[in-house]
């Protein structure tokens, strides 16, 4: 709600930026999406390794 408050705000001082903006904002988000892909999987892989080094431990215990 508070992006779209926002937007009205900005398309009301300045309505070709918002418009640019409008169109820019799902291009960007298809382009930045393989990064955010890439960082799930990374996180998932330290994830896996951190239980795998501290079952060990947790066996012990």
């Amino acid at each position: 709600m508070i992006k779209f408050l926002l937007f009205c705000i900005l398309f009301v001082l300045c309505w070709p930026v918002a418009l640019l903006a409008l169109f820019l904002y799902p291009l960007a988000w298809i382009l930045l999406l393989p990064f955010r892909l890439v960082g799930i999987a990374v996180g998932g892989v330290f994830a896996l390794l951190w239980v795998l080094l501290t079952l060990p431990i947790r066996i012990l215990r």
